[in-house]
């Protein structure tokens, strides 16, 4: 689900993240429990949001290489 920025998400990146660039993404979490993405580089840019559940089965997913 695409998505506009709620107001006043505190967001993060991963600690995985450097500052040198390259393909980060920022997550932020609601009052609702929804997860929202955006891209470090263009946060003004389109967002994602999902389910807390739904971005816990992405992540199982990911770690699993």
């Amino acid at each position: 689900m695409s998505t506009g920025e709620p107001a006043r998400l505190a967001w993060f990146k991963s600690s995985y993240s450097g500052n040198e660039g390259g393909a980060c993404v920022e997550v932020a979490i609601d009052n609702s429990a929804m997860v929202h993405i955006r891209d470090s580089k263009e946060p003004a840019k389109a967002q994602l949001a999902f389910q807390e559940a739904q971005w816990a089965a992405f992540v199982d997913f990911a770690a699993q290489g």
